[in-house]
């Protein structure tokens, strides 16, 4: 839920600035709450295109989301990834999604969080997305392994440490 609601307040916002004169004289969009304009447009501006320390091949695929970091993936490899997440030249972590159906089904999965060369995993988050979020619209869990501590994550792009409402 937290990411459909970010990415389509972007999307929202990034049609209402492209919309031309037309839409000039209609009011800004409303942001959720605690969310500032300066939080919606670091979320619309994707990270470095050759982040240091992400796989060869992996694009940015997002801004920087607040407690996550930029986000990094091979396209050929979205929706379930791996996803990389990376800000100020650090990596946080890596994720994978995986649909609530293939869940219900019995799926199983080895070895598909493998840190990245060079770091360990501190701990991992699962986080259960019930009406998806944009990239992957189906009901999915996010689950992923961090590489920092939550103290340290929870102020990336996001100054007070605490998790968004919004999020």
């Amino acid at each position: 839920m937290r990411v459909r609601v970010i990415l389509s307040t972007c999307a929202f916002l990034l049609a209402a600035a492209l919309s031309g004169s037309a839409r000039a004289a209609a009011p800004p969009p409303k942001l959720p709450p605690s969310m500032t304009p300066a939080m919606a447009a670091q979320m619309m501006t994707l990270g470095p295109k050759h982040a240091a320390g992400i796989p060869a091949g992996a694009v940015p695929v997002s801004g920087c989301i607040p407690t996550m970091g930029y986000h990094y993936a091979k396209l050929k490899d979205f929706p379930f990834g791996p996803i990389y997440g990376w800000y100020n030249g650090k990596l946080l972590f890596t994720e994978i999604m995986i649909s609530k159906t293939a869940f219900e089904q019995g799926t199983s999965w080895d070895e598909e969080l493998q840190p990245l060369p060079g770091h360990q995993i501190d701990h991992v988050d699962i986080w259960y997305e019930r009406r998806g979020h944009p990239g992957y619209m189906i009901p999915h869990y996010d689950i992923h392994a961090w590489y920092v501590p939550h103290k340290e994550h929870m102020f990336i792009c996001n100054p007070s440490g605490k998790k968004p409402s919004w999020l």
